[in-house]
């Protein structure tokens, strides 16, 4: 049975600048099922991170309905909407915004301290599963200074899925990292995928779209495509085939 963990409708957001309004936002209906992994495309401006902040519970439409896991949101006061962001939605961003004096496991707890019925243990044990997940096991009490670019955005996703949210939102999560390491960063989100995690990543380029199942495109805050990807590419076998290319070289 199909699920619909995210369900928008008519929603809008218009930002006032002195006089004039900005419509970031058009009467926008998008439904995105349980378990789908789906990009977002667009140019600069064209309101996909605008969308993802709402999605994200990180500001409110202007006017529409958005229900997540069966909760209306726009029903939620907003000093709960924290509750709902630590509980059901992790976030990965374009910079990684870890915590540079605070080890890799210490920056994947942080999520954790706001649950106060876990005891220090299980908060240690649930960070360095998260950790192992994405393949860093063995930097656990190394600090981002002492780390890859690559690495960061590694623990930075640990932090993201450390609570088991419903969806992960990744916002440019390979805008800071070179090719290789990107498709290193997509196959670990291929991976998250394949163990029934709903993502959604906003990027403004077709190369990270096409290993996404889905892609959703929006220019001037509408949405103007919206079609399945009958052609994933598989991030782990390019990444087979640029090593291969490169011992050729050699």
């Amino acid at each position: 049975m199909l699920i619909n963990l995210i369900e928008v409708k008519d929603l809008t957001k218009t930002y006032k600048m002195g006089d004039i309004e900005v419509h970031a936002l058009q009467s926008i209906n998008l439904s995105i099922q349980k378990g789908e992994f789906v990009s977002i495309m667009g140019m600069s401006g064209s309101g996909k991170t605008t969308l993802m902040n709402i999605l994200g519970c990180l500001d409110k439409p202007t006017s529409g309905s958005y229900r997540l896991d069966n909760v209306m949101i726009e029903d939620i006061p907003k000093d709960d909407l924290a509750d709902i962001r630590n509980q059901k939605i992790g976030f990965v961003f374009q910079s990684f915004y870890l915590l540079s004096r605070t080890s890799a496991l210490e920056n994947v707890e942080l999520p954790l301290l706001y649950r106060k019925s876990l005891k220090r243990k299980e908060r240690i044990s649930m960070a360095e599963d998260a950790l192992k997940t994405v393949q860093m096991s063995e930097r656990l009490h190394h600090y981002p200074n002492q780390l890859s670019g690559g690495q960061q955005q590694r623990v930075a996703i640990a932090r993201a899925i450390v609570n088991n949210p419903v969806i992960l939102f990744a916002d440019e999560p390979t805008g800071n990292l070179d090719s290789r390491t990107s498709l290193e960063i997509i196959n670990v989100f291929q991976e998250l995928h394949k163990k029934g995690i709903t993502i959604i990543i906003v990027t403004h380029e077709p190369e990270i779209a096409q290993f996404t199942e889905r892609i959703v495109t929006f220019s001037d805050g509408k949405i103007i495509n919206d079609v399945k990807n009958h052609k994933i590419e598989s991030a782990m076998e390019v990444l087979k085939q640029l090593s291969h290319a490169k011992k050729e070289e050699n």
